[in-house]
Formats: structure tokens, sequence, C-alpha cells
């Protein structure tokens, strides 16, 4: 008994000194007053349990076919993903602009139904039968809904002491650090049986309800802010003209900005390049491993390649300090483009991995970027549309690229020099924007009304 309270003793200590350090580390400069903190731990929650429903699914629906049915079931798996993007960009965006003062009711529910789904899927999932395709896309569309809402979130817990970028890579590493605890818990729950990642899921997102709730009341408070529409421009010249109210215009993302036009383009072709890689070489390395390894290690070797570079994305953007986020998105498209040309030259059991962890780093801190663009230049009223149009561009720019993957033979130097093409063509159109629209070093101040 008394070894029993003192095992328990020490557990208690390490648990509380981890929260303690947890805690410290999401609240740094300034996170912790603004209200910043509570989000992070909120989307690592969120991440958490993404991820143990993503495990629960991965042995069902997507894996457990003969190697003759892959490709069908990746093209499946295509539209599946696609799905909640048709949903996303022409109907929550918008609905979601007309609940300025709701943003955390609409996490909580974005919490609860994936919450109800995953209880309902645990039920079921043993049998693997269709009725798991519309949960699965129920858990697809919701949480797309939380990553739209929390990225029109940050702007407004934002400290004075961090940049939009800074702030955008916390979340998202908290996020990354999160799925990688769930995926070892997931693992262990799956061992107990098929179902019990989702209970666990349900768990979390129970809590991720009641959390959403709890974050600062400035996350529904319009307090000091004007809200913003877009307008045409005012023609005229001279003191004496009268103002008035300009004719609207309808929001698009044409309308966004330039800086906000040229991220998108170099973030679509970053996306594409991620797409095609994790297609094309999931494919490659079966049947022509690197190096002469076996199929299961060169795929091993190039995901964690990706999955640390997609990290190092994140932490580099907590660590950034640069002011222009367009500048930040078009060095991260040249290097991309550079070690995917490198790669096409000397194909081998160095580059494949480098070009897969460059691209994970490249995709990450590109989309850090594209964030503070649309978080500094598109005005209030049109911001979460904005970034359901956004989402909806990088997945599409995703699926087109792991559709050439899947449709080119599989040969190294031939894909990748495909690949090497397009980047650097979309290399190309945004450097030349860049010159035309410059680094502005200074937030956006729209039109107002």
């Amino acid at each position: 008994m008394r070894t029993a309270s003192a095992a328990g003793a020490r557990t208690g200590k390490v648990v509380h000194g981890t929260g303690r350090r947890i805690r410290r580390a999401t609240s740094a400069e300034g996170a912790g007053e603004s209200g910043l903190a509570k989000l992070i731990e909120l989307h690592a929650l969120n991440s958490f349990g993404d991820m143990l429903i993503t495990i629960a699914l991965a042995s069902t629906i997507f894996f457990s076919v003969p190697t003759g049915e892959a490709r069908g079931r990746v093209a499946l798996y295509l539209l599946i993903t696609m799905a909640p993007f048709a949903l996303l960009a022409p109907v929550i965006g918008p609905l979601l602009d007309r609940l300025p003062h709701g943003r955390r009711a609409a996490m909580a529910m974005a919490m609860l139904a994936r919450a109800v789904l995953a209880w309902t899927m645990a039920g079921v999932i043993s049998g693997g039968g269709l009725a798991l395709y519309p949960e699965a896309l129920g858990v697809l569309v919701a949480s797309k809904a939380y990553g739209v809402v929390r990225s029109v979130v940050v702007p407004r817990l934002l400290p004075s002491r961090l940049s939009l970028v800074k702030a955008n890579s916390r979340v998202t590493l908290a996020g990354l650090l999160a799925t990688g605890v769930a995926a070892a818990v997931g693992g262990l729950l799956h061992l107990i049986g098929p179902g019990w990642p989702l209970r666990g899921a349900f768990l979390v997102f129970v809590i991720g309800t009641l959390m959403a709730f709890h974050l600062p009341h400035e996350v529904d408070s319009a307090k000091g802010e004007q809200r913003a529409v877009l307008h045409a421009e005012v023609h005229g010249e001279g003191p004496h003209l009268i103002p008035h109210r300009p004719e609207p215009v309808k929001a698009s993302l044409r309308t966004v900005g330039p800086s906000v036009v040229l991220a998108l383009r170099a973030m679509a072709a970053m996306k594409w390049l991620v797409g095609f890689l994790v297609m094309f070489l999931a494919f490659l390395l079966r049947t022509d491993p690197i190096g002469g390894l076996r199929p299961t290690l060169a795929l091993g070797l190039v995901a964690l390649a990706a999955g640390t570079g997609n990290a190092l994305g994140s932490v580099l953007g907590s660590w950034l300090r640069t002011r222009g986020p367009e500048a930040t998105v078009t060095v991260m498209l040249l290097v991309a483009t550079c070690v995917t040309v490198a790669t096409a030259l000397w194909y081998g059991v160095v580059t494949v991995p480098l070009v897969a962890a460059t691209a994970g780093m490249a995709a990450s801190l590109g989309k850090l970027a594209l964030d503070a663009l649309i978080q500094r230049d598109v005005p209030e009223a049109v911001r979460t549309s904005a970034f359901a149009r956004s989402e909806t561009l990088m997945q599409l720019s995703w699926v087109a690229g792991g559709a050439v993957g899947i449709l080119l033979p599989l040969n190294g130097v031939l894909g990748l020099s495909v690949a090497a093409s397009v980047v650097a063509v979309a290399l190309l159109w945004t450097v030349r924007s860049l010159l035309r629209t410059g680094v502005r070093r200074r937030p956006a101040a729209p039109r107002v009304a």
C-alpha cells in the first residue's frame, strides 16, 4: 500500500509539473493575458481528437484492402476529402460571416458534432460497412468548420508582442505535438478494440465543447471593431467633393487584395506538390523502393521526413519576426522548387526524403503566412468566407496534385521532373506578382462603412 501510494504521489507530481510547464509555454509573450493560450490548448485538444478518429478509420476504410484495389480506394478517399469543402465554401463560410458574436458557440458545436459522430461510429466500425462513410464525411465537415472559425478568432486574441505569423504557428505547433501524442494513445486504444479510439475521441470532444465556451469573451465581442465591407473605389478630384457611400461590389477572392492573391497562388502550388508527393511516392516506393530499402522502410523514412518538415515549418513560424508574409511564402516556394529540381536530377535515397521534408516545411510555413495575410488584409465582414474559399482552393490543389501522382507512370525521375516543372512555373508567376506588389510592412486599412 505504501509503495502504491508513493507511486501515485510521484505520478501526480509529474502530471502536475507537466501541466504547469505546458501552461507556461502556451502563455508566453502575453498569450496568457490575451486569451490566446486558451485557444492554443483548445486546438491541441481538437487535433488530439481528430487523430484518434483517423487512427480508428485508417485500418477500416482506407488501408484494409488488397493492393490491386489501392488506386480505386485512394480515388474514393480524394472524393471524400473534397466533399467537406463543397459545403464549406458556399454554405458554412457565409453562415459563419453572419455569426460575428457566436464564434465560441460555433466552435463548441463543431466539437459536439464530432463527439456524437465518434460515439455513433464506435458501434459500427467493426463491420466496416458503408454507414461509416457519411459519418466520416460529417466528421470532416465539422473539423474544417472548426478550422475556419479558429483562424478567424486568432486576431481577436492576438497579444501585442506577437505577430500573426508567430501566433498562427504556435497554434499549429500545439496541434502537431498533440497529434504525435494522440498517435501513441490511439495505437494503444486500438489494441483493445477498433472502437476504443473513437470512444476516446468522444471524451476528448466533449471536453473540447466545454473548453470552447470558456474562451475569452473577446472571441464573441466586436467592441472596438468597425464592420468592414468591400467597396468600389471613389473617383474624383479636389477637396470640395462631398463624401458619399460608394456602391458595394461583390466580395470574391479577387477583391481581397494583391498580397492575398499572390500567397494563394504560391500556396496552391505548394499544396499541389504535397498532394503529388503523397500519392506518387506512396505507389512508387512500394514497387521501386529507394536505395535498395524494403518498401515499408522506404515509406516510413519518407513519411518521417515529411512529418519532421511539417513540424519544422511550424517551429520556424514561431520564431519568425518578419512582417512581410508575402516574402515568406515566396521564399518557401523558391526553396521547394530548388529541392524538387535537385531531386529530379539526382533521384535517390537522400534526395527523396529531402524533398518530402522540404515540401512539408514549405507548405506549413507558407500556410501560416497566408493565414496572416488574410487576417491582415481581408475585412472582418467577409474574412470567414475568405478562409473558407482559401481552404477550398488548398484542398483542390492537393487533390489535383494527388490525381496527377496516381495517373503518372511509376518512374521517379519522370514524376519529379513533372513536379519541378509545375512549381517552377508557379514560382515565376509568384515572383512577378511580388515585384509588382512589393512587401507591405503595415497592416491594411480596409475601407469601412
